[in-house]
C-alpha cells in the first residue's frame, strides 16, 4: 500500500512528491512507505525536492521523524527541500513541534518550485 501513499513527478527539474496520507498509519506500513520514500530519494538526495502536503491533513510522530530524516538526507547531498500545499491542521502539528523552524513552507507548488 506504501506505493499509493505517494507519488513522484519531476517538474522544472525538481522531484515533486505528493503525498497522500491517512489520519492513521499503521506500523508495517509506515515501515513500506519510509523504505519506498527513502528509496526513492537514493542517489539523488542532492537535487530540487519539494513536498506538497494537500492530502496530509495529519501526521504522527514516525511520519514527523520520516520527515526531518528526509530533510536532512537533502540537506547533507547539497539538495534543497521545500514543502508546499500544507493544511492549517498540519501546520499546527509543525509549529507545536517547532518544526516549522526546520523546514521552508509556502502556501502553493508554484512558490516551492520557484524557491528549489
Amino acid at each position: 500500500m506504501a506505493e499509493n501513499r505517494f507519488r513522484i513527478h519531476t517538474i522544472q527539474s525538481a522531484n515533486v512528491i505528493e503525498l497522500e496520507l491517512p489520519e492513521m498509519i499503521d506500523s508495517q506500513e509506515f515501515d513500506r512507505l519510509n523504505e519506498a520514500i527513502l528509496g526513492a530519494l537514493h542517489g539523488q538526495a542532492g537535487g530540487k525536492w519539494v513536498i506538497d502536503l494537500t492530502h496530509v491533513a495529519y501526521m504522527g510522530s514516525a511520519m514527523l521523524g520520516l520527515m526531518v530524516n528526509l530533510r536532512q538526507q537533502i540537506k547533507s547531498a547539497g539538495g534543497k527541500l521545500v514543502l508546499c500545499a500544507m493544511p492549517g491542521t498540519l501546520f499546527q502539528i509543525f509549529h507545536t513541534c517547532c518544526m516549522e523552524r526546520l523546514f521552508t513552507i509556502v502556501k502553493t507548488r508554484a512558490d516551492a518550485l520557484r524557491l528549489v
